[in-house]
């Protein structure tokens, strides 16, 4: 069996799962069914408690960005506005609070916008370059072959830069770089989930090897789609330190001083599988996001409080959102955080939809 029909049948599969499970049908969207016949949206319900409570709480945001199925997305403040990837463009958005979208970037050499993180310090927003597959300018036949980081002006979307990074591995294995995060001095460090690398890229874009090692190894296998999953988010924390999510719902502490001394986190439970998304919160501790894509279950978001400089950390579950696909969270307005439900049931199914939600969530 070839590559590309294992990928049609793990999608036929995955978007089947989704389905049988929500109850809906997929052609309504996962992240939009319901809304003719009155019905709540992903995570509505646990936001409606009496009308006082309604005012206090933030608003679901229902971004009217037809098609964008985004995977990602970050917060800038002074704005008021979401950033947010899209995989079937490799276009990025800006999303308002009211929902409007408006296409910011929209550069040739991006395939599948996933990954997006805005550095305001250095007023650029970086985006990781991927392709599933799915995408207007994918290579069909040859899906996960690009890999990349972007970085752009965040003022007006003009490209900086645009790094490929299998111009550094060249050993002709499938890529995904699932996420990026910014270190204080402007580094940026991106993730690869389907090899065990860390790629470190200056401010200038010049990109290099920062580590490979076993422990960051995928092992989360999903039928007939992909095997040995490996590494879905990283966050730059206090300490000097990367933490990255693995799939499989452990976490890996990186010193960036030592790498060689990267070492699994001593979690009081894993997170949830697959973890999909992180975001660091201002006492230092972590949300995460875990996807129900491949059971069909609500996404699950849970807060992560490190002990002992992150040697060890406590897991808890702080709220679930409705939609299974929920692939990441952010900041919004105010320091409240949203979980993104990007409608990516519609994607793998090969249907269109008309936009995709923002819900918030609560972290503690």
């Amino acid at each position: 069996m070839n590559k590309k029909t294992k990928l049609r049948i793990a999608l036929a599969s995955a978007t089947l799962v989704v389905a049988a499970a929500t109850g809906t049908a997929l052609a309504s969207g996962g992240s939009s069914s319901g809304s003719d016949s009155g019905s709540e949206r992903p995570g509505t319900a646990q936001n409606k408690r009496g009308e006082q409570d309604k005012r206090q709480t933030p608003a679901v945001v229902e971004a009217d960005g037809a098609n964008v199925f985004p995977h990602s997305l970050d917060f800038d403040a002074p704005s008021k506005s979401f950033y947010v990837g899209s995989l079937k463009h490799g276009t990025v958005s800006a999303v308002g609070t009211d929902g409007k979208v408006r296409t910011f970037i929209d550069d040739p050499q991006i395939v599948s916008a996933q990954a997006v993180n805005i550095d305001r310090e250095r007023g650029r927003v970086l985006v990781s370059n991927v392709d599933y597959g799915t995408a207007d300018r994918s290579r069909k036949d040859a899906p996960f072959k690009v890999a990349g980081v972007g970085s752009y002006d965040l003022a007006t979307g003009k490209q900086n830069w645009c790094v490929d990074l299998t111009a550094l591995t060249l050993d002709g294995k499938q890529h995904l770089i699932s996420d990026v995060t910014v270190a204080p001095d402007g580094t940026a460090y991106a993730v690869d989930e389907l090899t065990p690398t860390v790629f470190r890229i200056d401010p200038e874009g010049n990109a290099s090897v920062f580590l490979r090692d076993d422990l960051l190894q995928g092992t989360l296998d999903i039928p007939d789609f992909l095997d040995d999953v490996g590494m879905a988010a990283v966050e730059y924390v206090t300490g000097d330190q990367l933490i990255i999510a693995m799939a499989d719902g452990s976490l890996v502490r990186v010193p960036v001083q030592h790498p060689e001394d990267a070492q699994k986190v001593g979690l009081s439970t894993p997170l949830a599988s697959p973890t999909a998304g992180m975001r660091l919160l201002a006492d230092g501790s972590i949300t995460a996001v875990s996807s129900g894509l491949l059971t069909g279950k609500p996404a699950r978001i849970q807060h992560v409080t490190p002990a002992d400089g992150w040697k060890t950390a406590t897991v808890t579950v702080t709220d679930t959102v409705t939609d299974p696909v929920t692939s990441d969270v952010t900041e919004g307005p105010g320091r409240t955080t949203y979980a993104l439900s990007g409608g990516l049931a519609d994607l793998l199914a090969g249907k269109p939809n008309d936009g995709f939600t923002l819900t918030p969530v609560r972290t503690g």
